[in-house]
């Protein structure tokens, strides 16, 4: 038989363990694994030798912001820095466009501006709201890959939060399709007003108990009603062993972190730099090793951006007020590297990377042909240098903003190449996005 495409590498990230393969491609899926050097005909064949080859990363948690506030990013921009990043999948979030995607109706007008636009594979969350209910069945019927809710005011007015009553007829009622909700948990009960430049005050006027009575809520009512019930950027430490004991009663719950919070930590962040603003915010460095526990330890699934961009005036006013300045951290194109940085430190292989950031995020999400080297799969590959170190410069960063908290950062592992189902993404030089959009919409499964 002959291939459209055969890759070699000595570090193939496999389901079972990294070793020495060949990964053959017909159309646009992985038709055949044999070792190293097996006798693939195939019309291109591509030698990575020591360069590692990895699954195309999933991102469930992606503000792409299109439409409505296409200014903050879109879908040309957003699926350019993960290709850039070696993400071939992301989750476009429900808010911060306008309309949110709390309707099939609006789910519609979301893909038709995404249509022609991707770089990636573009699927959706819709959202779980105030008085949508109706909607909840119709969506997940669309495609939806699941619900995304908040637990107190998201930051826009289109996209109120579900009250305990609310949280709990949500999950009754996704419980009858399996659809899973993804909860931002923290509790306005627990959260104090903030302002001014230091970063400090930022951080304790968000305490981890706002975050534990939140998570609290989701177990009691993921128990009630028998429903899959997620934790989307997990930060506080303390909240790892309630997920673990939730999970052991049989509680149908996961839980995400993001790069940034495995990265930094509070002690790092100088005053006035509103780069490092994300809510639930970056927390001290004992926290940080906490969180590398959890997360090692599987109580934590996934690690997925939280990519939530917008323009440079709404991020970094010029008072360097976090009180003031939006919260979100665009790093959809460094998560890879800022990953890796770290774990490779702490003793941690590609294996474990591949898990967290794209084979448990396409299970979170329903996607069986994403995130895996294997028969069958999408033929979503990334060529990696997981001993390349460089130094992030934002003029190089393909998000439409060039604002990241990132900025002069040295990282270890540089994405080389990303396929697409097959497609090569990346000019060999320019290692960015060349040609033309190749990127699908999905739905669920």
């Amino acid at each position: 038989m002959r291939y459209d495409l055969v890759i070699r590498s000595r570090q193939a990230v496999l389901p079972d363990g990294t070793g020495a393969a060949a990964v053959a491609v017909s159309g646009q899926a992985i038709a055949a694994i044999d070792g190293y050097t097996a006798p693939f005909e195939a019309d291109r064949d591509i030698d990575l030798g020591d360069l590692a080859l990895l699954p195309g990363l999933v991102d469930t948690h992606v503000h792409v912001n299109e439409p409505g506030r296409t200014e903050w990013e879109g879908f040309t921009t957003a699926t350019r820095a993960a290709a850039a990043g070696g993400v071939t999948t992301i989750c476009d979030m429900p808010l911060n466009s306008v309309p949110p995607t709390v309707s099939v109706a609006a789910l519609r007008e979301k893909q038709t501006a995404a249509t022609g636009k991707c770089w990636v594979d573009v699927a959706f969350w819709g959202g779980a709201v105030p008085g949508n209910g109706d909607s909840l069945r119709p969506l997940h019927e669309a495609g939806v890959v699941g619900f995304k809710c908040f637990l107190l005011d998201s930051g826009v007015p289109e996209f109120p939060p579900l009250d305990e009553a609310g949280l709990r007829s949500a999950l009754g009622s996704l419980a009858a399709t399996d659809s899973v909700l993804i909860a931002h948990a923290e509790d306005a009960a627990e959260i104090k007003p903030a302002s001014g430049r230091d970063y400090g005050s930022f951080v304790a006027s968000r305490p981890p108990v706002a975050e534990r009575r939140a998570i609290e809520k989701v177990v009691a009512a993921a128990a009630a009603t028998g429903a899959r019930a997620h934790i989307v950027h997990l930060s506080a430490a303390e909240c790892v062993a309630l997920i673990a004991g939730a999970k052991a009663a049989g509680i149908r719950l996961s839980a995400e972190t993001c790069p940034h919070y495995l990265y930094f930590a509070a002690e790092q962040v100088p005053d006035g730099a509103t780069e490092f603003k994300c809510c639930p915010p970056i927390r001290d460095a004992v926290n940080r090793e906490a969180l590398w526990r959890g997360l090692e330890a599987g109580v934590i699934d996934c690690v997925v951006s939280d990519h939530s961009p917008c323009p440079p005036e709404l991020k970094s006013p010029g008072s360097g007020d976090f009180g003031t300045a939006w919260g979100g951290i665009a790093g959809l194109q460094l998560g890879l590297s800022a990953v890796w940085t770290v774990a490779r430190r702490r003793g941690r292989t590609l294996d474990d990377v591949a898990r967290w950031m794209a084979a448990a995020p396409a299970a979170l999400a329903g996607l069986p042909a994403k995130g895996r080297l294997a028969v069958g799969a999408d033929a979503d590959l990334v060529a990696f240098d997981p001993d390349e170190e460089y130094v992030v410069d934002p003029a190089r960063l393909e998000h439409r903003h060039p604002v990241t908290p990132y900025a002069g950062r040295t990282l270890t592992g540089r994405v080389r190449q990303t396929w697409l189902r097959g497609t090569a993404l990346l000019g060999a030089e320019t290692r960015a996005p060349e040609g033309e959009p190749v990127g699908r919409l999905l739905n669920r499964g």
